[in-house]
C-alpha cells in the first residue's frame, strides 16, 4: 500500500494564514434536555449520539440511549432550532434515519453480551408511535440508508464484554451485517438478508464485530470491523473485497499522560481499528481510526475500496488540534484525540470531509478535491464529546451531536450544534500557536497581563509538570502564541504550582498568584519569576491568614506602585458570607493588609472572583458564578476606584469597598461563537491603548468543550 502524509508544514501554513472566506461557523447550540416534556425530570442523564436529517433538511433526529428515546428538532430556522420532543422506544436506540414521514431506528434490546438481541423499529412521526418492527437477530449498532432509499444496512455488532478476561476476541456470538429492503416507506422483514462476515479478518476471525456501515450510489456496503481491524465491502451479491485496516507509526505525538504537553514521541505501529466510515465516491471511502482494545491511530485514512491507502493523516490532525488548545493531555497515554466518525458531502463544487474528534471536542473540515492531499480548511468547536455529524449541503448546513452530559449541578449538558457555510471569516479559533517550531501545546489559560507590547498568559495546574507563561501576538487574527517560557525552580520545571494570576513586574519578569491546595501540598503564595521563568522569590501568605484557608484562594494579581493586590476567589473561614478579600502586600515594608469586596448574591452555584487588572484610576475585577449554559447568571466585570484600595491590617476590621458594574460578558460568551455560555472567564488585562482583553479557561479539555475564547472588549 502507498500513502501520502499531510505535512505538518501545510497545516501550520493553513492556520497561520489570513482568514478564509467560505467558512463554516456555528450558528446555534441546542441542549437536548429541551426535548423533555414539561414536568419531566431534567436532571436525568440524556445524550445526543448519532444524528441524521429528514429528506427536506428541516428536521433532525438523534439517538439518546440513556433516555431510551429518539429526539427530534425543527431546524426550519437553523439559527433558532425548536424542540419537537422525544419518542420513547422499548430499548436502547443506536441509529435513526427519516424516510418520508417515518423514522427507521436500530434498537438494542440485549439482556447480556452472551444473549444479544435487537430490532429495527419503524416510527410514524405524525403519531409518534411505533408502527412496525423487525427482529434483527442480534445487537444493532450502525444503520445506513441506500442513497436511492431502496434498502437499509445494519451492523449487528454483538459487542464483547470489555470486562471479561483481557477484553479481547473471540467472545461469541459473532456479529454480522443485515440488509433490509424498503418499498413505499415499508420495511420488508420477511426479506431480511443476513450477510456472514466471519472467516475474513486475521484478528478474531470467528468473531467479527461490525461497527459502522455506509452505502454508496452503487448499493455497495462498506463495513468496519473495529475490534478485528478489518474492513469489508459488500455488493448486491455478497462480499466483493475485504482487507486488514493496517497500522500507522506516528511521529511528533505525546504518549505520556504526565501533566505536560510534549509532542516529541514516536510510536510503534498502531492498528487503526476504524470506527466510523463514509463513502466519498463510488470507489473511495474515509475511516475514523478511533481504536478499541489494541489500537487507535489518532487520525483518519482514505482508502480505495480494494484496500489501497490513498491518504493517511498520521499525526498531522492531532498536532493541528494541539495548536488551537484542544489537545486532551490526559488521553496521551491512550488514544489521544480519538477520531470517532467522519461525514462527507459536496457543497457546490467543493467536496468536504468532516472528521470528528471525540476527546478534543472538535470537527476538522477538509477539502478533498485531491483525495491524495486533503486540505485542512478549519477546525470547528463542538460541545463535549461529539459522536456523530450530518451534512445538509442543500441548506449549507452541518450538524453535530455531542453525547457528554455532565449533570445537573451547573455543568454542561449534551448538545446538538448547528453550523452554516458562510461567505465570512471563521469565528474560531480565537487563539492558535500555528507556526511555532517546535509545536507549542497550550490550554487552561487562567491569567493575563500585558508587558513589552505583548499579552502574556499563564496555564494553571492542569499542566502541573510544565507550568508555563505564553507570549501572545494579539495583532493577528486569530491571535497567535509566539513563545513559551516554562516556570522553573533549580533548573527544573517547578512543581506544586497552580498559577491563577500573573502581573508584569516592570523588570522583564512576572509576579504569579499561586492558588494553594493543602490536600495536595500546594502553597498559597506569591511567586516572582525572571524573564527566563526562573523563580527568584516566593512569598507565602501569612500564617494568621492561612489558619482560615480554603481550597479556593488567589485568582488574580496586579501591581499598584509598590503594592501587590491579590484577588481571593471565594470566602475563607474568617470572611463574612458574600465577601472576599483583596489582599495587599507592601513590597517595601513586607507587610500584609486587605480590604473586603462584596460579591453578587449567590444563585444556584457559587460566586467568586477570577481576576484583577489595573487600568487608569481603577482596579477591574472579573466576578462569576460556576454555572454553564442557560443556568449562567453572573460573568461580569466590575471596577473599584484605586482610592478605595486602602488596606487595613489583617488582624483588624477590614474596610468594605464599593464596586461598579462595567460589563456583562454573558451576551459575548454566548454570541461570539454561538456556543453555550462557558463558566470559567478567568483572565483580564489591558493593552497599551487601554483596550481590555479577556480569556476563558478550557480546563485542559477535561470534562470541557475545550473552547478558549480570547477577545478584545475595547475600552471599558
Amino acid at each position: 500500500m502507498s500513502a501520502r502524509l499531510c505535512s505538518a508544514a501545510s497545516v501550520l501554513a493553513l492556520l497561520a494564514s489570513p482568514a478564509l472566506a467560505d467558512s463554516f461557523n456555528r450558528i446555534a447550540s441546542f441542549p437536548v434536555i429541551a426535548n423533555m416534556a414539561e414536568g419531566e425530570d431534567t436532571a436525568r442523564e440524556s445524550s445526543a449520539e448519532i444524528i441524521s436529517v429528514s429528506e427536506d433538511g428541516m428536521t433532525l433526529i438523534y439517538t439518546d440511549s440513556p433516555l431510551g428515546v429518539v429526539g427530534l428538532i425543527d431546524i426550519t430556522d437553523p439559527a433558532a432550532p425548536k424542540p419537537l420532543g422525544n419518542v420513547s422506544l422499548n430499548g436502547e436506540p443506536t441509529t435513526a434515519h427519516i424516510i418520508g414521514g417515518r423514522a427507521f431506528v436500530g434498537v438494542n434490546t440485549s439482556e447480556s453480551h452472551t444473549d444479544p438481541s435487537g430490532r429495527l423499529a419503524v416510527v410514524d412521526l405524525e403519531s409518534r408511535s411505533e408502527i412496525a418492527s423487525c427482529d434483527l437477530g442480534g445487537q444493532p449498532d450502525s444503520v445506513a440508508v441506500a442513497p436511492d432509499g431502496s434498502f437499509l444496512a445494519v451492523a449487528i455488532e454483538n459487542e464483547r464484554d470489555e470486562e471479561l478476561g483481557d477484553g479481547g476476541l473471540p467472545q461469541m456470538p459473532a456479529g454480522f451485517v443485515v440488509r433490509l429492503p424498503i418499498a413505499d416507506g415499508n420495511v420488508d422483514c420477511d426479506a431480511l438478508e443476513r450477510i456472514d462476515v466471519t472467516g475474513l479478518a486475521a484478528v478474531g476471525t470467528d468473531d467479527p464485530e461490525p461497527e459502522f456501515v455506509d452505502i454508496n450510489e452503487a448499493g455497495e456496503i462498506v463495513v468496519t470491523l473495529q475490534e478485528n481491524n478489518h474492513i469489508v465491502v459488500i455488493g448486491p451479491d455478497g462480499v466483493i473485497s475485504h482487507f486488514e485496516a493496517g497500522s500507522v507509526t506516528l511521529e511528533g505525538v505525546d504518549t505520556k499522560s504526565d501533566g505536560r504537553l510534549s509532542f516529541t514521541d514516536t510510536t510503534g505501529p498502531i492498528p487503526r481499528e476504524p470506527d466510523g466510515v463514509k463513502w466519498i465516491d463510488a470507489d473511495h471511502f474515509a475511516t475514523a481510526n478511533e481504536g478499541d482494545w489494541k489500537g487507535g491511530s489518532r487520525g483518519f485514512t482514505i482508502f480505495r475500496k480494494d484496500g489501497t491507502v490513498i491518504y493517511e493523516s498520521g499525526a498531522s490532525l492531532e498536532r493541528a488540534i494541539a495548536e488551537i488548545g484542544h489537545y486532551p493531555e490526559k488521553r496521551s497515554r491512550s488514544k489521544g484525540v480519538e477520531i470517532e466518525s467522519v461525514e462527507f458531502a459536496r457543497y457546490g463544487e467543493v467536496p468536504y470531509l468532516f472528521v470528528v474528534s471525540e476527546r478534543a471536542s472538535v470537527v476538522a473540515v477538509y477539502d478533498v478535491s485531491d483525495l491524495a492531499a486533503p486540505e485542512l480548511r478549519q477546525i470547528l468547536p463542538s460541545g463535549i464529546s461529539p459522536e456523530g455529524a450530518v451534512a445538509i449541503p442543500s441548506r449549507n448546513l452541518l450538524v453535530t451531536a455531542n453525547e457528554a452530559d455532565l449533570g445537573q449541578d451547573g455543568a454542561a449538558r449534551a448538545h446538538v450544534m448547528i453550523y452554516e457555510l458562510q461567505d465570512a471569516e471563521p469565528t474560531y479559533p480565537m487563539l492558535t500557536s500555528a507556526g511555532s517550531d517546535p509545536l507549542i501545546g497550550w490550554g487552561a489559560l487562567g491569567a493575563l497581563t500585558f508587558a513589552d507590547g505583548r499579552i502574556h498568559a499563564a496555564s494553571d495546574s492542569v499542566y502541573s509538570a510544565m507550568p508555563s507563561i505564553y507570549e501572545i501576538d494579539a495583532s493577528e487574527t486569530p491571535a497567535r502564541i509566539v513563545a513559551q517560557v516554562v516556570v522553573t525552580r533549580g533548573g527544573q520545571p517547578a512543581q506544586k504550582l497552580d498559577i491563577e494570576g500573573i502581573a508584569a513586574d516592570g523588570e522583564g519578569g512576572f509576579w504569579l498568584a499561586n492558588e494553594g491546595d493543602a490536600a495536595k501540598l500546594v502553597p498559597h503564595a506569591i511567586i516572582r519569576v525572571n524573564a527566563k521563568g526562573e523563580i527568584t522569590q516566593e512569598i507565602p501568605l501569612p500564617p494568621g491568614l492561612l489558619a482560615h484557608q480554603a481550597r479556593f484562594g488567589a485568582e488574580g494579581i496586579a501591581q499598584v506602585g509598590d503594592t501587590l493586590w491579590i484577588a481571593m476567589q471565594r470566602e475563607w473561614a474568617d470572611d463574612p458570607e458574600g465577601q472576599v478579600k483583596l489582599l495587599a502586600y507592601d513590597l517595601n515594608a513586607k507587610e500584609w493588609g486587605a480590604v473586603r469586596y462584596p460579591l453578587e448574591p449567590k444563585g444556584e452555584g457559587w460566586m467568586g472572583l477570577s481576576e484583577i487588572a489595573i487600568n487608569g484610576d481603577h482596579a477591574y475585577l472579573i466576578e462569576r458564578d460556576n454555572l454553564i449554559g442557560d443556568k449562567a447568571r453572573v460573568k461580569k466585570i466590575f471596577r473599584v476606584a484605586l482610592s478605595e484600595l486602602t488596606p487595613a491590617a489583617l488582624d483588624g476590621e477590614l474596610p468594605l469597598v464599593a464596586k461598579e458594574e462595567v460589563r456583562d460578558l454573558i451576551p459575548e460568551l454566548r454570541g461570539l461563537t454561538n456556543g453555550y455560555v462557558v463558566d470559567k472567564v478567568e483572565g483580564l488585562t489591558f493593552d497599551a491603548e487601554g483596550n481590555a482583553w479577556v480569556v476563558t479557561d478550557n480546563d485542559g479539555v477535561d470534562d470541557s468543550s475545550g473552547e478558549t475564547l480570547f477577545w478584545n472588549l475595547g475600552k471599558l
